[in-house]
């Protein structure tokens, strides 16, 4: 038999997987490892997408999504994220913002090119850049800088083969959102060094506090730079639904258009119409999960920080924290694993999502406040349980 791609096979898996796989089969499980709410899809977006099904609209659509979803989002853009984008040939739908993701980088990169990323990350833009045979270069961000990049930082990591940055506010793992110093520094350091710029804001109503969101697209001279890249998929608790959308200058979506018929054709028909309802019916579902997930922030914060061998900052976005588990003398899988076995809680290694991740784990919070404190309880067992076994250890 002949082998199998190389270039795949070097590539990874992904460990967040593995710690949800390793999961499977146990009993009365605790998870934070997944991003996904816990929430159900609002009603009315349901009952949109059976309406649909209902009046036919059940076959192909052009592979840049129906025009009717399309102008929703370009009115949703221009009202939410103040910039402005042509719906015949400026936004095209996606299955997630996974695939936008991974379209953006397929045309804007050849062999070879670097593509810059923090680190930590979402681990998949590894994957992702790997997979289009470009190269990941990473910029390790800090937690004593809130996880953000540094212009320093930004600027040693170029170099000629540099062709984009992906920008993630607010981010996954960190939960960090990127003021607007921040967002204007890199688009000056992207327009000074001709880069784009894949931003990636999937978590966008989820800001906290005083940090406010802001598009990069919105400076000018980055809008031709710049592919947005979000989902219904986060924000309305539409994760199974697949539907995402770019946005972006018209001669990149025009090729991005061009190789979704060699991927899939279109996205599935009756998910755009439930993603128009999504956008443009009530929103009083996605403003109370909103304040769900601040209430669950602070009880997780809370929870964490009153444990003497953890700490983490107050996440400005998102449904994340990134815990910081040094003091506990352990490695981020050694943590993992050992509290998944002793206590069936399961949470992400920090290493997953790049080398700076080492000592940190992720969790997230889009839980219930009883499966928060229940796997906090848990979690304080196993704390003490490695306390004794050190004591008895020095004896």
């Amino acid at each position: 038999m002949k082998e199998l791609s190389s270039k795949i096979a070097s590539i990874e898996p992904a460990k967040i997987r593995k710690m949800y796989d390793m999961a499977q089969g146990l009993d009365n499980v605790i998870s934070f490892v997944i991003g996904e709410p816990e929430f159900d899809t609002p009603g009315h977006i349901i009952e949109a997408a059976k309406k649909a099904m209902d009046h036919g609209h059940t076959h192909y659509t052009p592979n840049s999504g129906i025009l009717p979803l399309r102008e929703a989002v370009s009115a949703h853009f221009k009202d939410f994220d103040k910039v402005s984008y042509n719906p015949l040939d400026e936004i095209m739908i996606t299955v997630g913002g996974m695939q936008g993701l991974y379209l953006s980088l397929l045309v804007l990169t050849n062999p070879g090119d670097e593509v810059i990323v923090s680190d930590p990350c979402y681990t998949n833009y590894y994957g992702m850049i790997e997979m289009n045979n470009a190269i990941p270069v990473t910029v390790p961000v800090y937690e004593e800088e809130g996880f953000n990049f540094t212009e320093k930082g930004l600027r040693e990591a170029i170099t000629p083969k540099s062709k984009a940055i992906i920008l993630n506010t607010p981010s996954n793992p960190t939960g960090a959102v990127a003021d607007r110093e921040t967002i204007e520094m890199i688009a000056r350091i992207a327009t000074q060094h001709d880069l784009y710029v894949i931003f990636d804001e999937v978590y966008k109503y989820l800001t906290y506090d005083e940090e406010a969101f802001f598009n990069i697209a919105r400076i000018p001279g980055m809008k031709e730079r710049t592919i947005i890249v979000d989902s219904v998929s986060k924000s309305y608790a539409m994760t199974g639904w697949r539907v995402g959308f770019c946005l972006g200058p018209k001669h990149v979506i025009s090729q991005m258009q061009k190789t979704q018929e060699f991927m899939l054709s279109c996205v599935n028909t009756p998910a755009q119409y439930a993603a128009i309802e999504a956008l443009t019916g009530p929103q009083d579902a996605l403003e109370y999960m909103n304040d769900q997930y601040k209430q669950r922030r602070r009880i997780m914060v809370d929870r964490i920080n009153s444990i003497d061998t953890l700490s983490c900052l107050m996440p400005k976005g998102a449904f994340y924290v990134f815990m910081n588990i040094k003091e506990t003398g352990l490695t981020s899988d050694e943590f993992a694993l050992e509290l998944l076995k002793d206590q069936h809680v399961v949470v992400s290694p920090g290493d997953c999502f790049g080398a700076m991740g080492e000592g940190y784990v992720r969790l997230s919070y889009a839980t219930s406040v009883d499966n928060i404190n229940e796997g906090f309880d848990r979690i304080e067992k196993y704390l003490g349980k490695i306390s004794e076994r050190r004591v008895t250890n020095h004896r």
